[in-house]
């Protein structure tokens, strides 16, 4: 099993002297503007994205783009390398990239978005290597679903490939509430309900991975009860939008719910994340996105060591898929602060460093 992955890892351990390192984050975050950002961009490994993307956008949409298009690349890269025996685990996971593309069209629908002003947030799904079966949703019809009258219609386009069938179930309490958080738990419990039984424990090394992928289904719900509890929305709409397997219960999460304010709800998840300096900084500026990061940064630096020195094997791969999706946040993370005009001091506090 081992000697299988040899390839896999020498072609991704070569490619991943290209990452960014901290200090070129860091030259971002010291950029004057977007377009400065844009043009630093151009000169590591995003060039080719960058140049294709400036021909069709401004910033910030011209970098969204091209971290969306280079991100997909790379996963195409990654799953061509993968042996035949991990690429269903693979597949299962870069499943995400379809679930965020809904979601956003599904968004951009409800507020009457037009494809123009969409199109470039979606990350493609590129040409996937020759044998892998799967129902990904090509570029092509994600188009095509920017182009229906509302979200019925691209429910309906969803038909074919599977989210559909999840999304009509919720049909009937969106036209009741409005919601479109029915939809987003839906599509996320379909996504790692899929994804964690693809990662049961068959060959012996993917305990890493699922610890990781349920680390990351605890901070969706946790953000999602902090985030309630801001909104004070009742419990029973809470209790909607959880998703199932992650480090916390269920029942533990709508009991932190019932805490009489946020620092109460944050202390009942000290067993998991620490989030006290981070619910200092939120007491001062009432962001939430302070939990988010904090949760992010510890996650990384639980996570990420391990992954790296794991044994030739599925989570060599992983590791290069999850680095490439922390240094696509980090560009985000920037582009976006230093859009809203946010001082480098705080840029440089959302960085994950890895």
């Amino acid at each position: 099993m081992k000697q299988s992955y040899s390839g896999a890892f020498g072609r991704l351990k070569a490619m991943s002297i290209d990452f960014l390192t901290n200090e070129q984050l860091y030259e971002l975050a010291r950029a004057k503007d977007v377009a400065e950002v844009a043009q630093r961009l151009e000169a590591t490994w995003y060039k080719a994205d960058i140049e294709e993307s400036a021909a069709v956008h401004k910033v910030p949409e011209l970098i969204e783009f091209a971290v969306n298009s280079h991100i997909a690349d790379l996963n195409k890269i990654a799953l061509s390398v993968t042996p035949s025996s991990g690429k269903p685990i693979l597949v299962a996971y870069l499943a995400k990239w379809d679930i965020e593309n809904i979601e956003l069209i599904l968004a951009a629908k409800s507020l009457g978005r037009s494809r123009e002003e969409t199109e470039a947030f979606l990350v493609p799904r590129r040409n996937l290597p020759e044998g892998v079966t799967t129902n990904v949703i090509p570029l092509s019809e994600l188009r095509g679903m920017l182009e229906q009258p509302d979200i019925e219609g691209v429910i309906n386009s969803l038909v074919r490939y599977g989210y559909g069938a999840v999304l009509l179930q919720q049909l009937g309490e969106f036209r009741k509430s409005g919601d479109l958080g029915v939809f987003s738990g839906a599509l996320q419990n379909y996504y790692y309900s899929k994804l964690l039984w693809q990662l049961r424990f068959i060959q012996g090394d993917e305990g890493v991975l699922r610890e990781y992928i349920r680390s990351e289904i605890a901070k969706k719900n946790l953000l999602t009860i902090l985030k309630s509890k801001e909104l004070n929305l009742d419990r029973e709409t809470v209790s909607r939008h959880l998703i199932d397997g992650g480090l916390v219960s269920q029942a533990s999460l709508l009991e932190a719910y019932s805490s009489a304010d946020i620092g109460d709800v944050v202390k009942k998840f000290e067993p998991w994340f620490d989030l006290s300096p981070a619910l200092v900084k939120y007491r001062q500026n009432q962001n939430l996105i302070e939990f988010e990061v904090a949760i992010d940064k510890l996650i990384v630096a639980r996570s990420m060591p391990s992954l790296g020195a794991m044994a030739l094997s599925l989570t060599s791969v992983f590791a290069f898929i999850f680095q490439a999706e922390i240094e696509r946040q980090n560009i985000r993370r920037i582009t976006y602060a230093k859009q809203y005009g946010m001082t480098e001091e705080y840029i440089k506090s959302v960085i994950l460093a890895v």
